[in-house]
């Protein structure tokens, strides 16, 4: 497959490259801190800063959240989100 993009820079406006599942924890940090959180479902979902700032979000399904979280939080979350790399 060709890719026109393949020498660029994604940088911090860019597409993301990567996506993985997010597991919720209230103890464990996310493996990969996203660029951005995509709602699978529509819901709660709790976040952690890099402050340690906890806030919940209602959002519907398919909306992106760019927000570098480090943490989802068990506690508080129902919808299923993936991350953005």
């Amino acid at each position: 497959m060709v890719d026109p993009f393949a020498g660029a820079a994604s940088g911090q406006t860019g597409p993301a490259t990567r996506h993985f599942a997010i597991t919720p924890s209230d103890t464990v940090d996310l493996p990969i801190r996203p660029r951005a959180l995509v709602f699978q479902t529509a819901g709660i979902a709790v976040l952690r800063d890099e402050t340690g700032a906890d806030i919940a979000y209602t959002r519907y399904a398919g909306d992106v959240l760019p927000l570098r979280a480090v943490r989802v939080l068990a506690t508080g979350t129902t919808a299923t989100l993936i991350g953005w790399v």
